[in-house]
């Protein structure tokens, strides 16, 4: 039987100076297809070449990757400034309108880091632009120096809603996690429960309460190191099974897929 798809959502950059593409990094192809067990579909994120409609008839499921470029502040009623960085309004235009309609199937999707940032966003959250301006917040970037292992290593912990999905998931009401990110939420969308903060406050796991499907998602990476870690795996594993689900013909609530991991 062919495995479920999932859409990997991509990146637009350049190449060589002028050769546009889009991109996925390999780490994200690998959760998919090593741990949750499903086909990665690279996704051009750009409403001149696919709709939301087709990707949601094309995919089972859907990963919200991380990217350098942010959410336009527009999108939640802000101007933008500097802080706000570079921006990439193709992605905006697909990501935004198809984590709605997600949320609003039960089509599962996991969001990571700028993925995490636009779920809140699509349901009408708003972000801080750089947390570590943030009076008593610590610097959330990614290190600028160092191989990719110390880039990407373990940095802060977090902490969960003991009764919550993720503690259930992880069976740990507090785990390591890495962090590469600059924005983070600074209100919370409709629906949007912030299940998991790092020592400052910053909000790092949420889920959408009441959506009939799937919709963890955290501002870390999970995706390096996927088969390993003992936290990434069981996330990734707990989407697949909820994209198995929804291609059987039923939307898998996050809180099922938690609970049965954890027992």
């Amino acid at each position: 039987m062919t495995r479920p798809v999932v859409g990997i959502i991509g990146n637009s950059t350049v190449m060589n100076e002028s050769y546009e593409v889009h991109a996925g990094g390999v780490m994200n192809s690998q959760a998919v297809a090593q741990v949750a067990d499903c086909i990665p579909l690279l996704i051009p994120a750009d409403p001149r070449f696919v709709s939301v409609g087709e990707l949601l008839e094309a995919c089972d499921g859907f990963l919200l990757t991380g990217g350098r470029p942010n959410v336009h502040p527009s999108e939640y009623g802000e101007e933008e400034t500097p802080a706000h960085g570079a921006f990439d309004r193709s992605r905006d235009a697909i990501t935004l309108p198809l984590i709605r309609a997600c949320v609003e199937r039960g089509q599962p999707f996991l969001g990571i880091c700028r993925g995490f940032q636009e779920v809140n966003v699509a349901l009408g959250g708003t972000l801080h632009p750089e947390i570590r301006d943030l009076p008593g917040r610590m610097n959330h970037r990614m290190p600028p120096d160092g191989s990719i292992e110390e880039k990407f290593g373990l940095r802060h912990p977090v902490r969960f809603s003991p009764d919550g999905p993720f503690a259930r998931l992880f069976g740990s009401a507090e785990v390591m996690t890495n962090s590469l990110h600059g924005q983070g939420i600074k209100t919370p969308g409709k629906g949007v429960v912030v299940d998991g903060q790092a020592p400052d406050g910053t909000a790092e796991a949420i889920y959408v309460e009441g959506a009939p499907g799937f919709t963890l998602s955290v501002q870390w990476h999970p995706e390096w190191n996927a088969a390993n870690d003992p936290v990434s795996r069981p996330l990734f594993c707990a989407f697949g099974d909820a994209v198995r689900a929804w291609r059987r013909g039923a939307a898998q609530p996050l809180a099922g897929a938690a609970a049965r991991l954890s027992a």
